[in-house]
């Protein structure tokens, strides 16, 4: 499934933050375009990781503390 659209979703609204004179709103969404970039980017590894049969599961824990 592409992704990737939500960017051109990010541009938009940043380029309406800047034009009604929001410019932290506007710098807020280019930080979350960066946020959705890695995270479209880690998905897309993922993807073509299970297609070729690899573990996904590396770097993914259960966020408790003294879990074993």
């Amino acid at each position: 499934m592409r992704s990737d659209w939500i960017l051109d979703v990010l541009a938009d609204l940043r380029t309406f933050a800047l034009s009604i004179d929001l410019p932290a709103l506007a710098e807020q969404l280019d930080d979350t375009a960066l946020v959705a970039m890695a995270e479209i980017a880690a998905l897309e590894e993922r993807t073509q990781a299970q297609a070729h049969g690899q573990d996904t599961a590396v770097g993914l824990h259960s966020g408790e503390i003294g879990a074993s």
